[in-house]
């Protein structure tokens, strides 16, 4: 059996959290994506980046590979939905204010073609549903390569504002 390996590094997610403390949400997201900003660690754990952001707006690209693949040869349906995932808290976090931050209340999805290394770049687009003052509503669609549906998810947030939240209050 031929045993293969995958180095993975990444920065000390706490180490700067001070520099982006008072940035809005869209802000830090394009901090993230240019790089001024370290990525969280699962990012690089995957292999996943953020390649566009705007209000409102977030693309997330992965390149399938082996190391993703589960016993039948196709990328783990999980990891697919940790894709997702990442493109919908980017998303909702471009919505955000400095002084806020937010939580899942649910996630769901929906596979339609199974992906592979051969199946190319895979697309992440993740878009704003519905933004209410407490309550955000985003969802995300998966692309392959060749301009398939592969997946989808959608998911609701709570807004947490940082000073009435850490005190108890909803």
């Amino acid at each position: 059996m031929t045993k293969k390996q995958r180095l993975v590094t990444w920065e000390d997610p706490f180490e700067e959290a001070h520099a982006w403390s008072g940035m809005g949400g869209l802000e830090y997201m394009q901090a993230v994506m240019e790089g001024r900003i370290a990525v969280p660690p699962v990012w690089s754990l995957i292999g996943f980046r953020l390649a566009q952001v705007d209000a409102g707006h977030a693309v997330i690209e992965i390149e399938p590979a082996e190391c993703h693949y589960n016993r039948f040869g196709i990328v783990q349906g999980g990891l697919l939905c940790v894709v997702l995932d990442a493109a919908l808290g980017c998303v909702v976090h471009s919505v955000l204010p400095a002084s806020a931050g937010f939580v899942s209340l649910e996630l769901n999805a929906v596979y339609f073609h199974p992906v592979s290394a051969s199946s190319g770049r895979i697309t992440c687009e993740g878009t704003i549903v519905h933004r209410g003052s407490r309550i955000i509503v985003a969802e995300a669609r998966m692309m392959d390569g060749q301009g398939r549906l592969c997946a989808r998810a959608g998911c609701t947030c709570m807004v947490l504002d940082q000073g009435r939240d850490a005190a108890g209050q909803d």
